[in-house]
């Protein structure tokens, strides 16, 4: 056996499970669809400390996604559907059969390669289109990455940086007509949305161009934001004020100091 250790650990998880589904109260009562909001929740924890660089949260995350992995596993074997044995196997022959350039005689010598060839088995495994694998439920900006991603496995994409930064000036034209002297009704709000919509969308396309995740860009931008307005909060209280009493030229003094920090 090549991973002895590996192993042993699996199956030390596989019998607590066992355990837990059978004598704790709340691991009994669990269903696929109870467990699916927290799957989420522990896939986020996980997306915070590989953000942070945390390495000892990423390992208890993955311990709590390992977890959550084998217990559909075992509701799936109580449903007679399938059990961890299908699962693992079943993602071991789906590499093997999209990995054709390591297992068979294609050949593909870039990661442009790989993704084309990818995206070509799938078609022929069934699925009528590239963007079919998208999951409808991903939030809005990966799911835009996740599209522009697939549709360049294709070929369908830009040739040059260049040409798509001039997508995202000509949206941000198109946008900026919608509003300037403008009263916004409904009506006008809805077309300024689908603007907004495509400056985004173009935008995220660059960030993918020149090989940055929008999605962690704008995270990173999230965790500043708080990190100082949350300084400017403290620094508020120490001198006994309250940020709704505060002028924003008062604020701003503690906000240009939380960005030295």
């Amino acid at each position: 056996m090549k991973y002895p250790k590996a192993a042993e650990a699996f199956d030390r998880l596989l019998v607590i499970m066992d355990d837990l589904r059978e004598k704790c109260p709340w691991d009994k009562k669990q269903t696929l669809e109870s467990l699916r909001h927290l799957t989420i929740e522990e896939t986020y924890e996980l997306s915070d400390a590989i953000l942070e660089n945390d390495l000892p949260e990423i390992r208890k995350e993955l311990g709590d996604i390992f977890l959550h992995l084998v217990f559909y596993s075992k509701i799936g074997s109580e449903k007679g559907a399938f059990d961890v044995s299908d699962v693992l196997h079943g993602v071991c022959e789906k590499l093997i059969s999209r990995h054709p350039h390591i297992y068979g005689d294609v050949v593909a010598e870039t990661e442009e390669q790989v993704k084309q060839n990818w995206e070509a088995l799938k078609l022929k495994e069934g699925n009528k289109s590239v963007l079919g694998g998208v999951p409808g439920s991903l939030p809005a900006l990966v799911k835009a990455m996740r599209i522009q991603e697939k549709a360049r496995g294709a070929g369908f994409d830009w040739e040059e940086k260049e040409q798509v930064w001039e997508k995202v000036e000509e949206e941000l034209g198109e946008f900026k007509e919608t509003f300037v002297g403008k009263e916004l009704d409904e009506a006008g709000k809805a077309e300024a949305e689908g603007e907004l919509g495509d400056l985004i969308f173009s935008l995220v396309n660059f960030a993918r161009f020149i090989d940055i995740n929008p999605e962690t860009a704008v995270e990173r931008t999230n965790k500043k934001f708080i990190k100082r307005f949350q300084h400017l909060e403290k620094r508020a209280a120490e001198n006994g004020k309250a940020l709704s009493e505060m002028t924003l030229a008062e604020m701003d003094v503690y906000w240009n100091e939380a960005k030295t920090l």
